[in-house]
């Protein structure tokens, strides 16, 4: 359907207007023969009825119809029209070519998303705000929390025993490795073996991340965060023959090929969803380690991992 004429700041050509909604045109479509423009929508509903022009009533079947010439086409894209939301507090006045543009960023459109100022904060389409109760959202999270949290419990009540009786036989194996490879240089790689194991038992306990933001990566964190990321690795269990090397990585100097200039980051952030990565506990970031992503590459990720601090963003999966 057309363009309603009245959004249109001066006279409108004539030739510009559809005969079948007296609008102006919008995405126009021209008969072969006699040339009378329609709108696309309104031709297609008038040939659902029947095979003429609605103009001379010449026979015309939509095989027959074609694009309007350039010059229709320009004539329309340079006329002046009033935003969808002028009712809604918008005074923009935009070229016709240019509307679709400006509708995707108005920011009076009922379906852009703003936070609630009623106490809770939620994102919401504008025209959702009406509807929403504060206390019906809180309650909803609560509820989700609850049944979450009744579901690790659950988790943990019937594999937590289990885990502690591996971690201990794991800690007395490696005791017993370390006094041999004290003994005898020949068990390194025995040795080495076993750090991978603790590292991949420390990975197996981290929950699983989805990053939402990948454009708010720190990619220079200063020395305090790196102290404080230190921490949260220490905490999370991390084996001590990687931290060190892991907060090295988070800095973007250290970073593989494929990470280490902006250009490079704009380039490949379509393939960062392909990252395994996993949450580092009460902290906007994620570790990304090489044994978790052989698929992507040696230019994406390297030994033993690096570790991506975020503004925002991480939620766990």
């Amino acid at each position: 359907m057309g363009f309603d004429v009245t959004r249109f700041q001066g006279d409108v050509d004539k030739d510009l207007i559809c005969p079948l909604c007296h609008g102006v045109l919008e995405e126009p479509v021209q008969t072969s023969h006699c040339e009378h423009a329609f709108c696309n929508a309104c031709i297609a509903q008038w040939f659902s009825q029947q095979q003429t022009c609605p103009v001379d009533c010449s026979a015309v079947t939509a095989a027959q119809l074609r694009p309007v010439p350039r010059i229709m086409r320009n004539m329309l894209s340079k006329l002046q029209i009033a935003c969808d939301y002028a009712g809604a507090g918008c005074s923009a006045v935009v070229r016709l070519d240019g509307l679709r543009s400006h509708l995707s960023d108005c920011q009076h459109s009922p379906q852009r998303p703003v936070p609630c100022e009623r106490g809770c904060g939620l994102e919401m389409p504008r025209d959702q705000l009406p509807g929403h109760s504060c206390a019906r959202h809180l309650r909803t999270v609560v509820e989700q929390q609850q049944v979450r949290l009744g579901e690790l419990e659950k988790a943990w009540a019937e594999h937590g025993q289990q885990l502690a009786e591996q971690k201990r036989a794991v800690q007395t194996l490696q005791a017993h490795l370390r006094a041999l490879h004290s003994a005898s240089p020949g068990l390194q790689s025995l040795q080495a073996a076993m750090e991978h194991s603790e590292v991949l038992e420390w990975l197996g306990s981290l929950q699983p991340a989805r990053v939402t933001r990948w454009g708010g990566m720190i990619s220079t964190p200063d020395e305090a965060l790196q102290g404080v990321l230190k921490r949260s690795l220490l905490d999370s269990g991390c084996p001590d023959s990687i931290v060190h090397k892991l907060i090295e990585n988070a800095h973007e100097r250290s970073w593989p090929q494929g990470l280490a200039t902006l250009e490079t980051r704009q380039l490949n952030r379509r393939y960062y969803e392909n990252y395994v990565a996993k949450c580092i506990p009460g902290k906007q970031a994620v570790v990304v380690m090489a044994c978790e992503n052989q698929h992507m590459g040696e230019d994406m990720v390297q030994e033993p991992g690096l570790v991506m601090i975020f503004a925002h963003g991480v939620e766990e999966m």
